[in-house]
């Protein structure tokens, strides 16, 4: 590896490290309140079982509601993604988790959106709630529902355990990958 190869690499790092640094010190010093999450995902909830008869009904089957009302993703190059969101069980709210990502690639611009997980066993949610930082990726049992929440997905899809919607975009972006994004536990 040339020399001035490996000086752009240290460059890269470096920046997406303080990247990520700054979107992690960013989201916990705007981080919203309880009530402000609450609110968020009883309004995402709305929007989601409104865009499709079907999302009322996989609501109610799943074992779990992971809700982020909004996330807010932005870069050029070097990307960051954060959110703030809770899990909902039967209608109440058992804890608040935070979604954060580092991407170095293709992404340009800034956008936000929202995302509802749906864990349709009590087992995939048991491994959630039981994991201390989980990767949307890492398991394969998950199916991310493209053409937004609103599109039609087939029996394949219904079949993983669980079921992660992307909605109401706003903004641009050239990147919309969940790959690699970490959701942790709000513990404060």
């Amino acid at each position: 590896m040339s020399q001035q190869h490996s000086s752009v690499v240290r460059v890269r790092i470096t920046t997406m490290a303080l990247l990520v640094s700054a979107l992690a010190f960013a989201g916990t010093a705007s981080a919203d309140s309880k009530a402000e999450i609450d609110t968020g995902v009883a309004a995402a909830l709305k929007q989601f079982y409104a865009q499709n008869d079907a999302h009322r009904e996989l609501g109610a089957k799943a074992a779990g509601v992971l809700v982020f009302p909004r996330v807010t993703k932005g870069g050029a190059g070097i990307a960051g993604t954060y959110g703030e969101g809770a899990l909902v069980v039967h209608g109440r709210t058992v804890a608040y988790y935070k979604l954060t990502a580092a991407s170095l690639g293709a992404t340009l611009g800034v956008a936000q959106r929202r995302e509802v997980v749906l864990f349709m066993t009590e087992g995939a949610r048991d491994r959630f709630v039981l994991s201390h930082g989980w990767t949307i990726g890492a398991d394969a049992g998950v199916a991310v529902v493209s053409m937004g929440a609103g599109g039609q997905y087939d029996t394949e899809t219904l079949r993983k355990s669980i079921l992660t919607f992307v909605f109401g975009e706003k903004g641009l972006i050239g990147d919309v990958s969940l790959e690699g994004t970490k959701i942790s536990k709000i513990t404060a």
